[in-house]
């Protein structure tokens, strides 16, 4: 299947005259997760992981991915002619690189300038013109001649975020976001990213798998705020509402009219988040006079102010994330207390737990579907770090050795992402070792104060320190924000070795979630998503700590009690009574029990 689409795109290059194309991951709103419309680069490589780019020349193929997804990569590209490119990775060239050795000088390349973001193609027309004079075209979508049943941009219907978890009215965070923007010399701003937009309006949507959010742009003026969206989506009670706030609706489509009719002086477009065909629209018309008769226009290049906004979560927000964390501590729970059993009694896989944790968090209230699909990885599909089960793979679970459940859910007032590995029976001493360490990783995190404003690159070898010591590594981020009932992966803030500058600020939620994955074998993950809280204030300034949100009992029977510290075990205990004290008055005596038994603390002199 993978070969005939490849030759059938073949035969659209030849026709255009193209020596390659090249496919993202992302839609024209650089979304991580996208609509089915925009699953190009997965439809025609046959890779579903969340992060790629794929290159298909008239005689070769490659995909770029990172170390998440190395070892699916390298299966759902088996059997086909594509070369896995892994990143960060000595030896592995750029994209650029490798269309310069694949196609030669003077050769001219494609890519989709709607679904690609200006930064990453200005960026690329400045390498390829390194690489003997390649050139690119930014204006062809190959797919919409090749891809013959592509599914439709969704129209599902929005809805209304109620004040009551939202914690701000729309007409303010406008009037927030409008203030931003002068502080930038900026007039207006043209917002692309789905989550900015349903944050802003206070709105959300189904448009995306596991993400409550809607395909639409929002463009800001100094007096005028207005929608682009299919209005098939905005019921009479939306279209009211968005009155009220003083937001104007128009076709999705005609967004590239709305910037060349925008009137003020100036406007702020994030080449992050734009796509370039919208933003080389804008770039013409501010350059020919007689596109904009009216008045010169300046387009500043600079971050959307609306991410870290979005960010610092108010105390609605807050008081949501608790009670969120607390529906789903309980069904963790219940989960739990029902895994070992069912496994001892033979008939579970990795697909028919996930089933059951699902089921057990439907019955939860304002539960509204999962976070993203579960990972229930049993064994070696622990050291996929982003392994789906399939009925091919699906792997049944026996009672020894280590489960890695990484799972989370959407609720109407909050989100959720934690990961627990479990000891299903007996384990080795390499598992025992591993676990251990990863989890004093996951501990000093937690147990960390630092100074208001630093990023989370200067955090990022707490987590790992105890397993670099032990010549372990992990290339995976450490942490990253979670949404407020919003995308499970939220930015810019993060916690990982690269640089990240954005800083940490009270009122932030982000994971901790160090790992390690030995192929062939297992890989053990533990994550906990925490609130940034004030600490104290000394004359060396002020200090942030951590808050864990997530009430679910770690795993101690894999413990190596040797290789933790007292400092270490006291932070597990405490953390473990607080689990059982927030959670047991939910349980009934059984499930109370059962979580008393394995919240009990920890004694550094037991064997």
């Amino acid at each position: 299947m993978i070969a005939e689409r490849l030759e059938a795109l073949r035969e659209v290059l030849r026709r255009e005259h193209l020596a390659a194309f090249v496919f993202p991951t992302s839609d024209p709103h650089q979304s991580e997760y996208t609509a089915d419309h925009w699953k190009g680069r997965e439809w025609i490589s046959g890779f579903n992981g969340s992060a790629g780019t794929a290159v298909v020349t008239l005689n070769s193929a490659a995909l770029w991915t990172d170390s998440r997804y190395f070892i699916a990569a390298e299966e759902q590209l088996k059997g086909t002619e594509y070369q896995l490119m892994k990143l960060k990775i000595d030896g592995t060239p750029t994209i650029a690189e490798w269309i310069g050795r694949e196609c030669g000088a003077g050769a001219e390349v494609a890519v989709d300038g709607m679904v690609n973001a200006a930064s990453f193609v200005k960026e690329l027309i400045t390498d390829l013109r390194h690489q003997g004079g390649i050139t690119l075209r930014t204006n062809f979508d190959p797919l919409k001649i090749i891809w013959r049943d592509r599914p439709a941009i969704p129209e599902n219907p929005v809805e209304i975020h109620p004040l009551e978890y939202a914690g701000e009215p729309c007409h303010e965070k406008i009037a927030r976001i409008r203030k931003a923007l002068r502080e930038k010399h900026a007039d207006g701003m043209l917002m692309a990213a789905l989550d900015d937009i349903a944050w802003t309006l206070n709105l959300r949507g189904s448009d995306v798998h596991c993400n409550p959010v809607f395909v639409s742009y929002l463009l800001i003026s100094s007096k005028d705020v207005t929608l682009y969206i299919h209005q098939a989506k905005l019921t009479s009670e939306v279209v009211s509402y968005l009155k009220a706030e003083g937001v104007g609706v128009a076709p999705y489509e005609e967004v590239a009219k709305g910037l060349c009719d925008y009137f003020e002086y100036n406007i702020l477009l994030d080449p992050d988040e734009v796509n370039y065909t919208l933003y080389h629209t804008l770039e013409t018309a501010a350059a020919n006079s007689s596109l904009r008769p009216v008045r010169s226009l300046l387009i500043i290049e600079e971050e959307s102010p609306v991410k870290r906004m979005k960010t610092v979560k108010n105390e609605q927000e807050i008081a949501g994330f608790r009670s969120a964390m607390l529906r789903d501590g309980i069904a963790m729970v219940k989960f739990l207390k029902w895994l070992q059993p069912a496994v001892e009694a033979g008939g579970q896989t990795e697909m028919s737990i996930d089933r059951k944790l699902t089921a057990l968090r439907a019955e939860q209230p304002l539960f509204r579907g999962l976070s993203f699909d579960t990972i229930a990885a049993y064994e070696e599909h622990g050291a996929i770090v982003h392994y789906e089960a399939t009925p091919a793979t699906d792997a049944p679970l026996q009672p020894k050795g280590l489960l890695l459940l990484d799972s989370g859910a959407q609720y109407r007032d909050g989100t959720t992402d934690v990961t627990r590995t479990i000891a299903l029976g007996p384990l080795t001493e390499e598992q025992k070792r591993v676990y251990t360490l990863v989890l004093k990783g996951h501990i000093r995190l937690q147990m960390l104060h630092f100074p208001d404003g630093a990023s989370g690159t200067q955090l990022d070898a707490i987590a790992r320190q105890p397993l670099w010591q032990a010549g372990l590594n992990y290339l995976h981020g450490t942490g990253h924000g979670v949404g407020s009932y919003l995308n499970v992966h939220e930015g810019p803030h993060q916690i990982r070795m690269e640089w990240k500058p954005a800083p940490l600020v009270a009122g932030m939620t982000v994971t901790d979630e160090p790992g390690i994955y030995l192929a062939g074998r297992f890989g053990v993950r533990i994550e906990n998503t925490l609130l940034v809280v004030h600490g104290q204030e000394t004359e060396c300034g002020r200090f942030l700590q951590f808050e864990p949100l997530t009430l679910c009992p770690i795993d101690t029977a894999p413990v190596l009690r040797d290789l933790l510290s007292q400092e270490e075990i006291a932070w597990l205990n405490d953390y473990h009574q607080h689990v059982f004290d927030m959670l047991s008055p939910h349980l009934d005596g059984a499930e109370a029990e059962w979580l008393r038994a394995h919240t009990r603390p920890l004694d550094k002199k037991q064997t």
